[in-house]
């Protein structure tokens, strides 16, 4: 059977380059136990794979089936999900034995692996279409495969940012990712891990870290070429700038040396905001350029710019960086984590900015928002993500002293934890060296055969997403330039209201006396019943009966589009001239406002006493209707003021009063005010 697969091509792929794929075949060949060792279920690729897992875990393929056979569940073992459960079983099994090697990562033969297993994920089943005449170069793997393969090993991908990072490495070779470009990303990874470890084990800021276990992420502003710019007042100060997982630090430069570092604690609730910012010499806000960050500890905000000739994806990323780990500690602190806990929450943010410095270093050129590399500011900014925040604690919160879990996370139906991965990376755990593996959390992320719930609150959220992207482009699509246009489409849409405003305003009018009568009588029944609710709650639910009807018969019929009427078009000086009128109809209406203020204030502080007193008399009157007469009696009246004022009977003695209230309102003067100009002011002048 294996000779067949080799001679008619169905493993040729592998064989483009000498591989330990190589190895396995001619033993797999040769071996008098092949024939046993192969399982009927699965692929030739998935075979291959399991028979390496088989060769980590020191058991036999069949040996591991009957393991997987006992511990599935009989929905894992159903025909149609067998393979691929299988596979995943043997996968999660052997990687969480393979990292328990001190510098895995470093490992060509277990990069080769966890690339294989993808591919295996999307041929498990033995009816699955091999791959056929391609070299080593050309195999690559998709979205789904990667989504499910790549978290269980934590450092690699994460479930909530894993499909972004997909999409970064796969940019250039057209949604596919190949083998290649995932060596280089873990290349990227293996460097930017040493790279902290080195930081981090460097006498910098010792005294200050060590308290706290501090691990240093990023160090910029050492090279005199791109230095980074603390602005004070109207002056900018050059220096150096460090982030760790708890802290910022920035040391201004002196001739030989720096100062003494400034601290920016991260981890505590202060709160901090760190946002964009606009920068410039003598504190001209011309470049987009710089990181803000303020505090309640702080008297005034601190700012660091990041110079460079083009664009902003240095400050871009630097802020990035900062809010994941100002996120991170909000996580913490919201969900009141401690321990193993804390320490394995503030490790998938170190991971998430390590992985963002690998994609930095395999490619400089990419695209990259950063934002959606880093997990915590992705649930920050996704619908739901709050939910996500919460599972994540939960499941975070778990721990190995439970026998079952500790069972279930050594069965390999679930992948393992980033603390137990980063551990074998040379890292100490935590701010204490000394936890026991019964400390650690037991599970990972993902498990075989079924959507954890993290991966369940992520994939809701995402989907939530998708709709406010979709909904966010029709917006866009919608939107029209030009004032008179924008005033003729608003006019459409309120043609509704318009129209029920000028049918309520004939009724008030009395323009036919037997209607505004009826609809008088109608009302004022309403309300002295008091069925004001019930009324309202009938309106309701015609409305809610409308959008049903119409949803039932337009199901087939696309939604119709509002028809506008295009204005005659504008050149700029007719533009000019609409904007300078509105501009002056708004400051007619600010300045009415201001005249409305100041009367009130001269009638409340009784400036002028005649026009005082009656405003009092009338404030009294309307006191003790409100406290002695019944609310409905009181709508009532208000509702019989209102729409029976120009009735024929009250029409006349309607334009009287209104006649002697703006006469009344007219003789009330002003309160003075007196415009006071700043000293600067009257220097210039």
């Amino acid at each position: 059977m294996l000779e067949g697969l080799v001679k008619d091509g169905s493993l040729k792929w592998l064989l483009g380059k000498r591989s330990y794929f190589d190895e396995e075949l001619e033993e797999m060949e040769n071996s008098p136990s092949a024939g046993k060792n192969w399982i009927s279920e699965i692929s030739p690729v998935a075979n291959l794979v399991v028979r390496r897992c088989s060769k980590i875990l020191k058991i036999s393929p069949s040996e591991l089936q009957e393991s997987f056979n006992q511990e599935a569940s009989d929905s894992m073992k159903h025909p149609s999900q067998y393979a691929r459960n299988f596979l995943e079983y043997c996968s999660f099994k052997a990687l969480s034995l393979s990292t328990q090697m001190t510098g895995y990562l470093f490992d060509k033969t277990v990069r080769r692996l966890t690339f294989n297993m993808m591919l295996a994920w999307e041929t498990p089943a033995a009816a699955s279409q091999p791959i056929t005449n391609k070299v080593d170069e050309d195999v690559s793997v998709g979205l789904e495969a990667f989504c499910r393969i790549a978290p269980a090993i934590p450092i690699i991908a994460d479930v909530i940012i894993s499909e972004h990072l997909f999409e970064v490495l796969s940019s250039s070779t057209c949604g596919r990712l190949q083998f290649p470009t995932y060596d280089k990303y873990l290349s990227g990874l293996e460097r930017a891990i040493r790279k902290m470890k080195s930081n981090s084990e460097s006498s910098l800021l010792s005294s200050i870290r060590s308290s706290r276990g501090e691990k240093i992420l990023e160090i910029d502003g050492t090279v005199t070429t791109q230095p980074v710019l603390e602005h004070v007042g109207i002056s900018a100060w050059p220096g150096r700038l460090i982030l760790t997982d708890h802290s910022l630090y920035f040391e201004a430069h002196r001739v030989v040396s720096y100062e003494k570092p400034k601290i920016y604690d991260l981890s505590d609730d202060l709160k901090q905001v760190v946002k964009p910012e606009l920068t410039g010499p003598w504190g001209t806000r011309l470049f987009d350029k710089a990181v803000l960050y303020s505090s309640v500890s702080l008297s005034e905000p601190a700012v660091f710019e990041f110079p460079e000739l083009k664009g902003h994806a240095r400050r871009d990323y630097w802020l990035a960086i900062i809010r994941e780990i100002l996120n991170v500690h909000k996580f913490i602190s919201k969900y009141r984590m401690k321990g193993v806990a804390r320490d394995e929450a503030i490790w998938k943010a170190v991971l998430g900015i390590l992985r963002l410095q690998a994609i930095q270093d395999i490619n400089s050129s990419i695209d990259i928002q950063y934002d959606t590399l880093l997990m915590f500011n992705v649930c920050d900014q996704l619908p739901g993500g709050d939910l996500i925040l919460e599972t994540l604690a939960n499941m975070s919160n778990l721990r190995a002293s439970d026998r079952e879990n500790d069972t279930r996370a050594g069965s390999g139906m679930y992948s393992i934890s980033a603390s137990d991965m980063v551990s074998n990376l040379g890292f100490v755990f935590g701010t204490n060296p000394n936890n026991s593996n019964e400390s650690r959390i037991a599970v990972g992320e993902v498990s075989v055969g079924e959507m954890s719930s993290l991966e369940r609150a992520v994939k809701e959220s995402k989907n939530n997403y998708k709709k406010v992207v979709s909904a966010q482009a029709t917006v866009e699509g919608v939107k029209v330039d030009g004032i008179d246009t924008n005033l003729a489409v608003m006019k459409e849409l309120l043609f509704p209201l318009n129209e029920l405003r000028k049918s309520l305003q004939s009724l008030a009018d009395w323009d036919d006396p037997w209607k505004s009568t009826g609809f008088c009588l109608l009302f004022s029944y309403i309300i002295y019943r008091g069925w004001v609710g019930y009324a309202v709650a009938l309106v309701l639910m015609f409305f809610s009966a409308f959008m049903m009807i119409t949803r039932y018969f337009s199901r087939d019929n696309p939604v119709s589009e509002v028809k506008v009427a295009v204005p005659p078009p504008m050149n700029t000086m007719e533009q000019l001239l609409a904007v300078q009128n509105a501009v002056s109809q708004a400051e007619q209406v600010i300045q009415d406002g201001n005249i409305i203020l100041l009367k009130l204030r001269g009638l409340f502080l009784s400036i002028f006493p005649q026009a005082t007193e009656k405003l009092a008399s009338a404030l009294l009157s309307t006191a003790l209707i409100l406290a002695f007469l019944p609310s409905k009696y009181i709508a009532l009246l208000v509702f019989l003021e209102i729409f029976t004022k120009y009735s024929p009977l009250r029409k006349a003695s309607t334009e009287r009063w209104t006649r002697r209230l703006r006469e009344w309102w007219f003789s009330i003067p002003a309160a003075p005010v007196i415009l006071e100009r700043d000293k600067e002011e009257k220097k210039k002048k």
